[in-house]
């Protein structure tokens, strides 16, 4: 464990660095101890270590590697959201396990992640991802988990007997629902999809940024959960009513001239790809007024054009509220374009989503 002297700046974000590697606790620390509004408070071994040090050095942000001895990530990170809740950014392997846990950690409450290069040579191409979604992570709203409840462990369905996904091609008279999320999103989707009826009557996309290698993990942890099936989206894949299709990561995705979906790397919007925009343009220029968008949490303004090609084709726009998005940014800015319909928070979602498919 290693401490330094605070800043007389009450706005510095203090950081405590999580990690079982004394290399990687080095690094990370000297990264962001570069920047001159960031003092790093503390660093732990392991997630022990850490729960004893967050009350002590009380920490704005944290960054916790997800592997590591005596207590994981994942458990740790469990008891910071249930005993001190805050900002949590998770350092992940680029493995398939290090995936399913990293987006494990997502929908339990961490922030956002960073993908550990696979080798020491390659650690300085990190460093700017690493400094800025610290930077972004402290200016996020994190709840404990009893306010968060129900988002934050969904209630997984267990029956009794297994019961077959059904799906079924989109009759002409049903909508489209497209929903766009990015910091906070997938306990927000995690949240609406594990609530979502398996007869709604919608084919569903869904946009998350997340890079390549994460979204086959999140859709697979989706589709376990939710009553309807979820899948990461492909080539040619048709529009079904009681499916979800996630973009994929590195893609955009948008509809064919037969509605089905397709995939591009064309160059990136507001910085990411997929984004929100493309699909929602696509959405609506192809379905119009059966169109429904929804906006969640998380920086900047993705998602508005789409919303408002949306509004203006006479579909249904519902954003996320202030009150329950980690960042008020993406939704905040479909409101302020007014192409909202209506603006709800996360625990009423779902009931907004029906009744906007209705009709």
């Amino acid at each position: 464990m290693e401490q330094q002297a605070q800043s007389e700046n009450q706005e510095a974000i203090r950081v405590l660095v999580v990690d079982d590697s004394a290399f990687m606790r080095l690094t990370i620390s000297n990264a962001l101890n570069s920047i001159p509004n960031i003092i790093i408070v503390g660093t732990a071994r392991n997630g022990v270590e850490a729960l004893e040090l967050i009350p002590k050095l009380n920490p704005s942000v944290i960054t916790l590697d997800v592997e590591m001895p005596q207590m994981d990530g994942l458990t740790t990170l469990r008891r910071i959201m249930n005993d001190f809740p805050r900002p949590v950014v998770m350092l992940s392997s680029l493995t398939k396990e290090g995936a399913s846990e990293t987006v494990h950690a997502l929908t339990i409450g961490a922030v956002d992640f960073i993908a550990k290069p696979t080798s020491k040579a390659n650690l300085s191409a990190i460093e700017d991802e690493l400094v800025s979604k610290v930077i972004r992570a402290s200016q996020t709203k994190v709840y404990p988990a009893q306010r968060q409840g129900r988002t934050a462990r969904p209630a997984v369905i267990k029956p009794k007997k297994v019961i077959e996904k059904q799906t079924r091609m989109l009759r002409s008279s049903e909508k489209v629902l497209v929903i766009g999320a990015s910091t906070g999103g997938p306990r927000a989707l995690s949240s609406i999809l594990t609530k979502l009826p398996k007869d709604i009557p919608a084919a569903i996309l869904i946009v998350q940024h997340m890079p390549v290698g994460f979204t086959a993990q999140l859709a697979e942890r989706f589709d376990r959960n939710s009553q309807i099936k979820v899948k990461e989206a492909e080539e040619g894949d048709q529009l079904e009513v009681g499916l979800a299709i996630i973009a994929k990561g590195g893609f955009h995705m948008v509809l064919d001239a037969e509605s089905r979906v397709s995939l591009n790397q064309a160059p990136t919007v507001h910085g990411v790809r997929p984004a929100v925009d493309v699909t929602m343009t696509a959405v609506a220029e192809r379905f119009g007024k059966r169109s429904v968008g929804v906006v969640l949490t998380g920086m900047g303004r993705d998602g508005t054009n789409g919303a408002m090609l949306i509004h203006a084709a006479e579909g249904k726009v519902i954003a996320e509220s202030q009150e329950s998005s980690v960042v008020w940014g993406m939704p905040r800015s479909v409101v302020e374009s007014g192409a909202a319909d209506e603006v709800v928070p996360l625990e009423k979602m779902v009931p907004a989503i029906l009744e906007a498919l209705k009709g």
